[in-house]
């Protein structure tokens, strides 16, 4: 990987003032190349979500450097220069907007399609969305209004609206968490197709370590906070995956070791506080 897509390099985020700073990512480093779809994976609170904002530009490095798209950040200029799409767990749609009109929203404040939305929001841009809505299984249903769909037909218009304006980049942050396990099968599916389509970079931020291991071309473990990459994993399964693939053995066993991995860092990271906690009484 001569010139990453994505490149953390010794990053270390800390939140709050200095007396009472939470170390929330210590040297990390993170290399991912364009059109790769990694997962990171890890206890609670172990810094993956702060990884994503890194990425998004929504916030900067305490120390060490980061790179987006080609583009050192912090960089007022990154965010217009590399196309990023987002979803989350919450689909966060405007309840006053049809679907469609949710969907195209980042047609609306993204370049080049921004100075164009007003011309072609009722042709071009309507029928864009239109057929991503119909490609994730939502055909008919751009004239709803959110409160008519529910929480899965959701996520698929969000994963609409996350791709709408064709983003180098795509940031999912646990988007399938809150659905029911059929549901969220389903969505890994579609997810993976959209992803074989456009070939987007995605980084991935979930807990559920056969999601994973289904979607991602690499899993990264993490640490407990402060949080590192502890091992950096490739996922070898041919594509397209199917959902009976999650369940065999070379799938269950790759989950097993990651999961015996992430306990094992969630021990060491429990052994050290008890140790600094001794330390402390004994200083007091």
């Amino acid at each position: 990987m001569t010139q990453p897509f994505i490149d953390l390099a010794d990053v270390t985020v800390r939140y709050g003032a200095q007396a009472n700073a939470t170390l929330a990512l210590d040297r990390t480093n993170l290399r991912i190349a364009q059109g790769d779809f990694v997962a990171l994976v890890g206890p609670s609170g172990c810094g993956k979500s702060t990884i994503l904002k890194l990425v998004a530009g929504l916030l900067q490095p305490s120390s060490g450097g980061l790179i987006v798209g080609g583009r050192e950040s912090p960089s007022s200029q990154q965010s217009g220069k590399t196309r990023i799409g987002l979803a989350f767990q919450n689909p966060t749609m405007l309840p006053w907007l049809s679907i469609r009109d949710n969907v195209m929203i980042p047609l609306k404040i993204v370049e080049p399609f921004r100075q164009h939305y007003a011309k072609k929001k009722r042709g071009e841009y309507a029928e864009r969305a239109e057929a991503l809505l119909a490609q994730v299984g939502l055909k008919g249903f751009g004239d709803k209004r959110p409160w008519q769909l529910s929480g899965g037909m959701l996520q698929r218009a969000s994963l609409c609206r996350a791709l709408i304006h064709e983003p180098q980049l795509l940031l999912l942050d646990e988007p399938f968490g809150a659905l029911d396990s059929f549901t969220r099968e389903e969505l890994w599916s579609l997810t993976q197709q959209l992803w074989m389509d456009k070939r987007p970079t995605v980084l991935l931020v979930t807990h559920d370590l056969r999601e994973a291991a289904y979607l991602a071309t690499r899993i990264c473990v993490m640490s407990s906070r402060p949080g590192r990459i502890l091992e950096d994993r490739a996922v070898p399964f041919a594509r397209p995956r199917t959902l009976a693939m999650s369940y065999a053995p070379e799938v269950s066993a790759l989950v097993q070791e990651l999961r015996l991995r992430i306990a094992e860092a969630r021990t060491a990271a429990d052994a050290a506080q008890n140790v600094i906690a001794l330390e402390e009484r004994k200083a007091a």
